[in-house]
């Protein structure tokens, strides 16, 4: 294939979502804004560095949420926990209340750095200033730099797989406990 994208037919963007469902992922609410926060269900979150600390979050160009990214310089990851399906959906839900309303049915409190808000009950959360941003497709890859994080519940993850929300029972491995990340 040359340097060129290749087109994906409307059914073939269908198969294309269902293969690329087959891989399990957590689910995360990223946040944004300091004044009027937003918030959006992400699966498309990973880590790049421990040295320095990066992450990155891919946001659709058209969510409400992308503009807020870019204008504060800083988003807020929270890593939902197996008992926060409810929060993974109402995040998701396009027909949710927005502006001061949308944060008002979750408990948060504001990032340390970033003011985004830091979704209660999560397993773990990120605050993290934008580094960069690279265009993809019709998102957009934010690269963020952990300012602070923290440790919340001591639950099982959701997990996204095969178009649905699933709670599996997940034992602690042996070998992280080794490593001191008790």
């Amino acid at each position: 294939m040359s340097g060129s994208a290749a087109t994906i037919t409307a059914s073939g963007k269908t198969a294309l979502r269902k293969i690329l469902g087959r891989f399990a992922t957590g689910v995360t609410v990223v946040t944004a804004g300091r004044a009027i926060p937003c918030g959006m269900t992400a699966n498309a979150f990973t880590s790049v560095s421990l040295d320095p600390p990066l992450i990155l979050v891919c946001v659709d160009r058209g969510a409400a949420i992308y503009q807020t990214v870019l204008a504060d310089g800083g988003f807020g990851v929270s890593m939902l926990s197996a008992h926060q399906e409810h929060v993974a959906r109402y995040f998701a839900d396009h027909s949710r209340p927005r502006g001061t309303e949308e944060f008002a049915a979750v408990d948060w409190s504001p990032g340390p750095g970033t003011g985004a808000p830091i979704l209660h009950g999560a397993l773990a959360w990120l605050d993290c200033s934008l580094v960069t941003s690279h265009e993809a497709g019709d998102h957009e890859i934010f690269i963020g730099s952990v300012q602070a994080s923290g440790f919340g519940t001591d639950d099982d993850a959701l997990v996204f797989f095969c178009g649905g929300f699933h709670q599996p029972r997940l034992s602690k491995s042996r070998t992280i406990e080794g490593w001191g990340w008790e």
